[in-house]
């Protein structure tokens, strides 16, 4: 890592305590660079994170951050960021803390629009807790709680954050790092609710289940079962490429699916307060 960024991290924390193979580090690693490339004030940068394994990243980041409760980062997030809107808030959560538990936070933030950017480390299991089953295991593959194969369809967290509203919303892998790190830059920048579903591999639970246990085998199943797409601006999936309509055998398409521009929550909300400071004024 370059010297650059190591002074985004809170060195003492180190080691980390993820798995050897583990996503979740490169993930960092592209987070890292993101902020670093676009400028921004380490003191201005807020992370905010839930439960899970994911939830262990502000640990080792050296801003201002936040380790909250689990499904509930969002609503954390949400006040920092109308409390104080120069702050630029990043919010990291699982696939299971987003879309589980914390499932109404989500579709209520990308309707919101307000200038959050939601990183999810979405591995396709609930890793901190023991391999269950979680909403966006694919069907056919084998947790702790489903020993023969889930049976269930998985969400498809990208279309669900079209369809709740979103105005950025992007997928890629922690395989594909180069992608990743542009990606972040772009949704970090957008001003609205940004939204990024980040594959990751888990070889620990979700690999050791389903016979990609080592960590080189599990990177090059990110590969394999993601196919890269051009910028789609119209903000919808095409469904004969979405794995949940297609089939299980289907490719995951990655890349950007919307990024529309609109105005955010925030300054919606500041120009009522506004009006309303205004006519206090006027009235007296």
């Amino acid at each position: 890592m370059s010297e650059g960024y190591r002074k985004f991290l809170r060195m003492k924390q180190l080691p980390h305590v993820w798995c050897p193979g583990c996503g979740n580090g490169m993930i960092v690693k592209a987070l890292l660079e993101a902020v670093g490339e676009l400028g921004l004030e380490q003191d201005k940068v807020v992370v905010v994170s839930g439960i899970g394994c994911s939830g262990r990243t502000p640990f080792v980041l050296d801003f201002n951050t936040m380790h909250t409760t689990h499904g509930r980062a969002l609503a954390f997030a949400t006040g920092i960021k109308l409390a104080n809107p120069e702050l630029k808030v990043i919010v990291i959560m699982g696939d299971g803390d987003a879309s589980a538990i914390g499932g109404n936070h989500f579709i209520h933030s990308c309707r919101r629009n307000l200038d959050l950017t939601a990183l999810i480390f979405n591995n396709g299991i609930y890793g901190l807790t023991g391999g269950q089953l979680a909403p966006t295991t694919p069907t056919g593959k084998r947790s702790t709680t489903t020993p023969t194969g889930s049976i269930d369809a998985p969400f498809d967290l990208v279309r669900l954050a079209l369809g709740a509203g979103a105005g950025f919303v992007a997928r890629t892998t922690s395989f594909d790092h180069k992608v990743m790190a542009s990606l972040m830059k772009r949704a970090i920048s957008y001003r609205g609710f940004a939204v990024m579903d980040i594959l990751t591999s888990c070889p620990t639970y979700f690999g050791r289940m389903n016979e990609v246990a080592e960590p080189y085998d599990m990177v090059h199943y990110l590969r394999d079962t993601t196919s890269a797409m051009h910028d789609c601006t119209c903000g919808e999936t095409d469904e004969a490429e979405d794995p949940v309509v297609a089939g299980a055998a289907a490719l995951m398409s990655t890349g950007v699916f919307r990024d529309e521009a609109r105005e955010d929550y925030g300054t919606l909300y500041g120009r009522k307060v506004a009006a309303a400071v205004e006519r206090q004024r006027s009235a007296t």
